[in-house]
C-alpha cells in the first residue's frame, strides 16, 4: 500500500511502544513485560495535563486507579473488557496489571512523559491488593 495513502503499524514486543504521532496525540500498545509483574509493580503513575484511554485488545488486564495527594490514598482494580474503552482521567493514578498474552492499546497527548507526569510509591497494603490481583 501506498504510505502516502495509510500507514499500517504493528508491534509484537514486549512493554511500551508508541506507532502512531500526529499533531498533539500520539497511539501507542503495550504489551506484557517483566517490570508489569505482579511483584516488580512499586509504584503509580499520574499524568498532570492529560487524560489517558486504555483498550485492551488481547489478553487480560487489570487497571488500577486511585486519587490523593502526595500519593494515591486508596487504589481500586478495574478488570478491562475486550474492545471497551477505559478513558483515566487527568491528575488520577494509575497502574495496569497484564497478562502475558495481553494487548493494550493507548491513546495520549504526544508529550506525555516524565516531564509532565508524577510519580508515587504503593503503600505496603495496595501492593498486596496488586498481588492478589494475579492474572
Amino acid at each position: 500500500m501506498d504510505p502516502t495513502l495509510i500507514e499500517i503499524r504493528d508491534y509484537n514486543g514486549e512493554g511500551y511502544r508508541p506507532l502512531i504521532d500526529y499533531a498533539s496525540w500520539r497511539v501507542a500498545i503495550m504489551r506484557h513485560c517483566d517490570s508489569h509483574l505482579p511483584e516488580k509493580i512499586e509504584r503509580v503513575e499520574r499524568h498532570v495535563e492529560t487524560d489517558e484511554v486504555f483498550v485492551l485488545l488481547a489478553g487480560r488486564a487489570t487497571l488500577f486507579v486511585g486519587d490523593g495527594d502526595p500519593g494515591a490514598q486508596r487504589l481500586l482494580p478495574q478488570v478491562m473488557e475486550p474492545l471497551k474503552l477505559y478513558n483515566v482521567k487527568r491528575s488520577i493514578w494509575h497502574t495496569i496489571l497484564f497478562s502475558r498474552d495481553a494487548s493494550v492499546l493507548i491513546v495520549e497527548n504526544r508529550d506525555t512523559g516524565s516531564r509532565n507526569s508524577q510519580f508515587a510509591p504503593l503503600t505496603p497494603e495496595q501492593r498486596d491488593l496488586i498481588l492478589r490481583s494475579r492474572l
